[in-house]
């Protein structure tokens, strides 16, 4: 496989994909981003922030980041690490004594913090479960839905699952992230909200990013995928997503009583994502320091094979190990990750290339728009710089064929 380098026509190609994907339906609007060497050469507002009232998508439009909330709260957790308020090997109920989830037949593995980085814990998510699953069953939130939920009980309730397998024998995507968040506050004494702020969004400039909402007006609104069109979510909303259903309370990101999940409860804009993703690719200043960058992008989980083929893990999100294995042009080293509301990012390195797309449509159909963006990208180290590309809010993406619900 081949891929394009990025041109003059680099733009009009993005456009087109665009286009038919809200053609099709599949996405109500959104924010894409690409940058090269640190120039945003690409950057495009596109389709509706609120498809019932007309309001045209915006650049500095706040999405719920879900799952890119992740390598945000990595990074935080890494700072402390380097500040001696804890260590990657760690046993984690050194921080939550309470905490003690158990094997099947009732025995008690330690769980430290690197196997919380990298998904390898023995922890999982409901919603990558078939229905009825012993997550769905306890009441575990994976951080989208129940508004007022506690951590205290969201644990409890975790800890009350068996784990899927040994710590560090395995890998499965999890609730793992909220976890550390708990490890976080408890270690440095504050909660996450404030070490995020105070060690990330603050030095970084990232204003719009938190786990609340700065201003509820640049909000956009959550849709869900339908056979129809996408349809607006109502106060609770189920979505399928292979044999499960991830479950869905929009409501959640204004309710602080919620706990803040380190896996999927911050706020924020694309510009803010970009800046954040060009502060690792750089070398994390003033977040975290060269060494940690180097250890957070490598993958730390050698032997360990996860659900998609070719991928690795560092310590916050997907490092990719064999570009044919995962039928990607993307060079060794890549690393990736989104969101269940349609975003996707990734970093290669070797082109000095970040690209970062968020939407608002769980979970849109837009694997073409996500592979073209991948090989139209990537040029294999021939890249030519186009011209910067600046479209904001459209067109507009026409109605659902369906009412809203």
């Amino acid at each position: 496989m081949s891929a394009a380098p990025l041109d003059r026509d680099f733009g009009l190609r993005i456009d087109r994909v665009i286009g038919a994907a809200m053609e099709e339906q599949r996405v109500v609007g959104g924010v894409i981003l690409v940058s090269q060497h640190g120039a945003v050469l690409y950057r495009r507002a596109f389709g509706l922030a609120d498809r019932e009232l007309g309001k045209p998508m915006m650049l500095d439009a706040i999405f719920r980041l879900s799952s890119v909330t992740k390598p945000i709260v990595a990074a935080a957790a890494l700072a402390l690490v380097e500040a001696g308020q804890f260590a990657l090997d760690d046993p984690i109920a050194k921080f939550i004594p309470e905490f003690r989830p158990k094997m099947p037949g009732g025995e008690e593995p330690t769980i430290t913090v690197r196997q919380l980085l990298t998904h390898t814990a023995g922890l999982a998510y409901g919603f990558a479960q078939p229905a009825g699953n012993a997550y769905e069953r306890s009441h575990v939130s994976d951080g989208l839905d129940q508004p007022g939920l506690s951590m205290a009980d969201n644990l409890a309730r975790i800890a009350s699952v068996p784990l899927a397998y040994a710590p560090g024998t395995g890998w499965a995507y999890s609730v793992a992230m909220d976890v550390l968040g708990e490890v976080m506050a408890r270690a440095a004494g504050t909660s996450l909200p404030d070490l995020v702020d105070r060690l990330v969004a603050t030095p970084l400039g990232m204003s719009d990013s938190r786990f609340g909402v700065r201003e509820e007006k640049r909000l956009a609104v959550p849709y869900a995928d339908d056979p129809s069109g996408a349809v607006r979510m109502g106060e609770h909303h189920l979505v399928p997503f292979g044999d499960g259903l991830i479950s869905f309370a929009p409501a959640r990101a204004f309710n602080p009583a919620s706990f803040p999940s380190g896996g999927a409860g911050m706020n924020g804009t694309a510009g803010d994502v970009l800046t954040f993703l060009e502060t690792i690719r750089t070398g994390g200043g003033p977040v975290i320091r060269p060494e940690t960058v180097r250890a957070m992008t490598t993958d730390a989980i050698v032997g360990i094979e996860t659900t998609r083929a070719g991928w690795g893990w560092g310590l916050g999100f997907a490092v990719l190990r064999d570009p044919a294995a995962a039928q990607t042009p993307q060079a060794v080293g890549t690393w990736r990750w989104g969101g269940v509301y349609g975003h996707s990012w990734f970093v290669d390195p070797s082109e000095g290339l970040t690209v970062v797309m968020l939407l608002f449509v769980a979970i849109p159909d837009v694997k073409p728009l996500r592979t073209f963006l991948e090989f139209s990208s990537v040029g294999g180290g021939n890249v030519r710089k186009p011209r910067a590309v600046c479209r904001e809010g459209s067109p507009a993406l026409p109605r659902s064929r369906s009412p809203a619900r």
